[in-house]
C-alpha cells in the first residue's frame, strides 16, 4: 500500500488553509471522542452540552459548516481547544464526547469571536449554524463561560504550540511543517488582539487527571517564542499550568441532572428495543 503523498504547511497558524486547520482539529477531535466515549454516563456528569443522541453530521462536517457560514477566524478555532484543556482542568467529570463535542465547539467560537474578532455573527446566527435552538444557545454561551470562568483569550504561543502539536498527530500524516521552530513571524493579516500578559504555561505543570486524555497530545517539537531569546516552553499533554486552576469540588447530582439521566436511560433503553425488534 502507497504512503499518502505529504504535503508541506505553514509554519505559523495564521498562514495555513481554513480547511486544512478544520481538518487538523477535526481529526484530534474524533479521536479524543472514540476514547471518551468508552466513559460510562453518570448523572453528575451530565452538562448542559450534552445531547440526547450524538448528531447526525461529523465533527469534520459541522466545522467546516460553522466556518462557512461565520466566517470563524483560525485564532478562534484554535482557542477551542485551549477552552476544552481549561474545562478538563477544572471539571474532572466533563469529557468532550460525542454528546458533547458539537454544542461545546459551536458555543466556544461564539464566546471566542467576539472576545478576538472585530466582526462577528449574532447569536442568532450561531445557533442557526449549530442547529440549536436560540434560548438553548444563549444557556450555552453562558454555561461555557462560566467553566471557563471568563478567561477567554491566550498568548499566541500557546495557539501556535496546539497548531504544531495537531500537524505532528495528524492520524493521516498527510501534513508536515518544514520547520516547526521558525513560527516567530505572525501574517500581517490577523487583525487579532491577544492577551499581552505572560502565559501562565511557561512551566507547565503535569495534568493531574490523566484520564480522559487533554486535547493537545505530546508535541514532538515545540513551538519557539517570537522573542529569541525567550526561553523554550516544555512540550506538555495540556498547555496550561494546572496549578492556577483550582478543580470544582466534587458535588452530588442535582435534581436536574437525575431528570435528564433517567430520560436519557430510557431513549437509550428504548432505541435498543427499537433495534432488537428490527
Amino acid at each position: 500500500m502507497e504512503s499518502p503523498e505529504r504535503v508541506e504547511v505553514p509554519a505559523a497558524f495564521e498562514d495555513v488553509d481554513v480547511d486544512v486547520l478544520v481538518q487538523l482539529i477535526a481529526d484530534m477531535m474524533e479521536r479524543l471522542m472514540a476514547i471518551n466515549d468508552q466513559i460510562p454516563l453518570s448523572p453528575e456528569s451530565l452538562t448542559r452540552f450534552h445531547s440526547r443522541a450524538p448528531p447526525g453530521i461529523s465533527i469534520l462536517d459541522y466545522l467546516r459548516r460553522i466556518v462557512r457560514f461565520t466566517r470563524a477566524e483560525r485564532s478562534c478555532l484554535l482557542i477551542t481547544l485551549h477552552y476544552i484543556d481549561q474545562v478538563s482542568a477544572r471539571m474532572p467529570i466533563f469529557f468532550l464526547t460525542s454528546l458533547t463535542c458539537h454544542r461545546f465547539v459551536i458555543a466556544a467560537i461564539a464566546v471566542s469571536s467576539k472576545c478576538l474578532c472585530d466582526a462577528f455573527s449574532s447569536n442568532s446566527v450561531y445557533a442557526r449554524v449549530g442547529g440549536i435552538p436560540l434560548g438553548e444557545f444563549n444557556v450555552l454561551e453562558r454555561e461555557l463561560l462560566r467553566m471557563i470562568d471568563w478567561h477567554l483569550t491566550c498568548t499566541r504561543e500557546v495557539l501556535q504550540e496546539y497548531y504544531v502539536s495537531l500537524v505532528h498527530t495528524y492520524s493521516k500524516g498527510t501534513y508536515y511543517i518544514n520547520d516547526p521552530l521558525s513560527s516567530s513571524g505572525i501574517s500581517s493579516d490577523s487583525d487579532m488582539d491577544y492577551d499581552a500578559t505572560p502565559s501562565p504555561t511557561a512551566s507547565p505543570a503535569p495534568p493531574p487527571h490523566p484520564e480522559p486524555h487533554p486535547i493537545a497530545p505530546p508535541a514532538q517539537a515545540r513551538a519557539s517564542s517570537s522573542s529569541p531569546s525567550a526561553p523554550r516552553r516544555e512540550a506538555s499533554t495540556i498547555l496550561i499550568d494546572t496549578a492556577t486552576l483550582a478543580p470544582e469540588a466534587p458535588r452530588p447530582p442535582t435534581l436536574e441532572q437525575n431528570m435528564a439521566f433517567a430520560a436519557f436511560q430510557q431513549q437509550q433503553q428504548q432505541h435498543e428495543m427499537d433495534t432488537d425488534g428490527s
